[in-house]
């Protein structure tokens, strides 16, 4: 896969591993767009990083979506890549009642980049170097390791059954697809669980920065499923 010269839309790309990968990429010479539900993490993140486009966008919504497809074709109609990286995780109790409130796993991690793809191939379709990366987790093959996470398992487990399928009917496209499985990584995401277990940080995880490095120098060598080895979780 080619690393420079794309433009590139990463969902959920104000911090973590979105965040490194709009940092990496801009580095690599890319026209690079995030976007994020809070507008101070979309500044902030402009902020550091020049050159980097924000739009805002709730990915769980579903108007939001078609008004960040209808951004992107009048703004960068040019985009070849898109990444579906923001994600959710909560902690959930399968002894009680779920508050529908606090049940957007399943719209953010699963749904989002469902819709998202579709709406999307269109646009990619016929492009040079075109793109979807969708970003999983190592969790979802070690479900024992979480099951304090139940639907975060469940819905990445999903966003992989999806890859590979959508794999195979976009390639006459021309549309790559290429799934990131990431193992535990220093973020934000479900921060103060993470703090409470004493897992914000690990000589085993890898900072987003490192992850991004090692990650996108594979799918640079044309890997598809891109795993890497956690001596914390045993993963392959």
């Amino acid at each position: 896969m080619r690393m420079e010269g794309n433009t590139i839309l990463i969902t959920g790309g104000a911090t973590g591993i979105g965040f490194a990968m709009a940092k990496y990429f801009l580095k690599r010479g890319n026209t690079v767009i995030i976007c994020g539900r809070r507008d101070d993490r979309l500044a902030q993140a402009a902020g550091e990083l020049p050159g980097l486009h924000t739009v805002k966008c709730d990915v769980a919504v579903s108007g939001d979506r078609e008004e960040l497809l209808l951004h992107m074709k009048k703004k960068f109609p040019e985009v070849n890549i898109l990444i579906n990286n923001a994600g959710v995780q909560r902690d959930i109790d399968l002894k009680k009642e779920i508050p529908e409130a606090e049940n957007d796993e399943v719209r953010i991690n699963l749904e989002a980049p469902i819709s998202l793809s579709s709406i999307f191939v269109p646009l990619l379709s016929g492009k040079d170097n075109a793109a979807i990366v969708n970003v999983s987790s190592g969790l979802a093959f070690m479900v024992e390791r979480a099951a304090g996470m139940p639907i975060y398992c469940a819905t990445k487990a999903g966003l992989h059954a999806f890859s590979m399928a959508q794999r195979i009917q976009l390639a006459p496209l021309g549309i790559r697809v290429i799934e990131m499985i990431p193992p535990m990584v220093e973020s934000e995401l479900n921060i103060e669980s993470r703090r409470k277990r004493n897992m914000v940080k690990s000589p085993y995880m890898l900072t987003s920065d490192d992850y991004v490095e090692k990650a996108l120098a594979k799918m640079e060598q044309n890997v598809d499923e891109i795993r890497l080895e956690s001596q914390q979780w045993g993963s392959k």
